[in-house]
């Protein structure tokens, strides 16, 4: 009888008879670069969750005051080079078009969580990405070239990540995808994920990452459940999005999403 494990045929399907219980490391420094609602979002999370946090923005340390004075103790404010340098793990929260002005060489050896979605505009748009030949987070990885970048937390609104977080083991945890080349940096970044409250699905690398992508079934809407009916205008359904409290996603479910992903245009196209 053959008692070797199943061909996994998905890159999410984990080895059977593997824990994917996570070990908690709380002596972890998150550093943020990009204080908007994400980066703002995760900051509280991780502060919540008991976990030390380097913010930092364009503008200047002196802007954060009343942030860092909001989240307490375990917050502090720095350039986006210091918090590069700091950080165990580097949430870089910009946009797309500014990802050139990361501080590559602070960055390098780091592992660099990337939230980032391609929204194409007049003023800035990448053929390569237009024509599939990348997907984001490869465009990211190859101005970072010396960093370990993690497709993460691009997919779920701050809200939601405010509400969804949940004990490890509990029914109703919450699963989030990420994709990346390097398996440590992954291991790195599902730790961090368990430790504010959430189960991960591995997609594969980052040429895998557009299965979780905009225009794609894992993209946000799983995690915001319907709006509702009498909403007909794009400003109100957004505007309901950025407080529903959110719907729990399993793991099961989240690989479903990704399986059933079909690759098309990239990006949001923003009129």
């Amino acid at each position: 009888m053959d008692t070797s494990p199943p061909e996994r045929s998905h890159p999410w399907d984990p080895p059977r008879g593997r824990s994917e219980r996570r070990t908690r490391v709380s002596s972890t420094t998150l550093s943020i670069i990009g204080t908007g609602r994400v980066g703002s979002g995760l900051a509280r999370r991780a502060v919540d969750a008991g976990l030390d946090v380097v913010l930092s923005n364009s503008r200047g340390p002196e802007t954060l005051t009343r942030l860092v004075a909001e989240l307490g103790p375990r917050a502090r404010a720095a350039t986006p080079a210091e918090a590069a340098g700091t950080g165990d793990l580097v949430l870089a929260s910009v946009p797309l078009s500014a990802h050139t002005r990361l501080p590559r060489a602070e960055l390098a050896g780091k592992t660099v969580i990337d939230p980032m979605n391609y929204a194409p505009t007049p003023d800035w748009g990448s053929p390569e990405l237009d024509g599939n030949e990348l997907t984001s987070s490869e465009l990211v990885q190859r101005h970072l070239a010396g960093a370990r970048v993690v497709k993460a937390l691009h997919n779920i609104g701050p809200t939601q990540l405010l509400n969804l977080f949940r004990p490890a083991g509990a029914p109703d945890r919450t699963a989030l995808p990420l994709s990346g080349d390097d398996p440590d940096a992954k291991k790195e970044v599902a730790d961090l994920l368990d430790i504010l409250g959430f189960d991960t699905v591995d997609l594969g690398t980052l040429a895998d990452s557009w299965r979780s992508e905009p225009n794609t079934p894992l993209y946000a809407i799983p995690y915001l459940g319907r709006p509702p009916a009498d909403f007909t205008d794009v400003q109100d359904v957004v505007a309901w999005a950025q407080q529903a409290p959110g719907v729990p996603v399993p793991r099961a479910r989240v690989k479903e999403l990704a399986t059933a992903a079909v690759r098309g245009p990239a990006g949001f196209r923003m009129q």
